[in-house]
């Protein structure tokens, strides 16, 4: 089992993907949204400036490095808050957390038979993923990059790491859980609801 993606919701996403791609190292993979009622993407090469002028409104930007996979919408907080994590799993473990999900009656959404969605009643949802050629060729690329620890700021750490932990039944404490080569941290005095990003390590 392996974490490979978040995803971001900010109201200030030029100056987070702007983090990401000139303090952090990471690839604009594309910016995806709509040119009046037209859906589009583009990909790194046109400035915002252009995208601007072209009338272009953005949905969400992807951004990419190593074997780590950041997504960032428009939302509400100028501090990013997270939507969902996304995790790699094998046939067995994904099979088995659904069935925890669903014995628990959490919500469980299929897109299009690419990504399933399950909620955790703790202000975040996972993304889940059994194996895929893409997702293999993705991974293979944590040579590169990879992310040791994730910290997240919550109204309550001890709810959203015992919901974590539970539904894929990995290691946890009051406040962390191990997801394979992962830490993620839930830190006191954050909002109610979507846990805060608070720090990233990549090693």
């Amino acid at each position: 089992m392996q974490l490979f993606h978040y995803h971001l919701v900010t109201s200030k996403v030029r100056e987070v993907e702007a983090r990401y791609v000139g303090k952090l190292g990471f690839g604009l993979v594309a910016r995806h949204g709509r040119i009046e009622e037209d859906t589009t993407s583009f990909e790194s090469g046109h400035g915002w400036e252009e995208l601007d002028r072209i009338g272009f409104k953005l949905r969400l930007t992807e951004l990419e490095r190593g074997a780590v996979n950041v997504v960032v919408q428009p939302g509400q907080w100028e501090l990013p808050r997270l939507d969902h994590l996304g995790f790699a799993l094998d046939e067995d473990d994904f099979v088995a957390t659904l069935a925890r999900a669903d014995l628990r009656e959490l919500r469980i959404q299929e897109h299009g038979g690419r990504r399933t969605f399950v909620t955790t009643n703790a202000g975040f949802r996972l993304e889940l993923h059994p194996p895929r050629e893409w997702l293999d060729d993705l991974l293979a690329g944590q040579s590169d990059l990879k992310l040791a620890e994730l910290q997240l700021r919550a109204d309550d750490p001890e709810l959203k790491a015992a919901a974590l932990g539970e539904l894929l039944e990995a290691p946890y404490t009051p406040d962390t859980v191990t997801i394979g080569d992962t830490l993620v941290r839930f830190l006191p005095d954050g909002p109610q609801g979507r846990p805060q990003l608070h720090a990233e390590l990549f090693v």
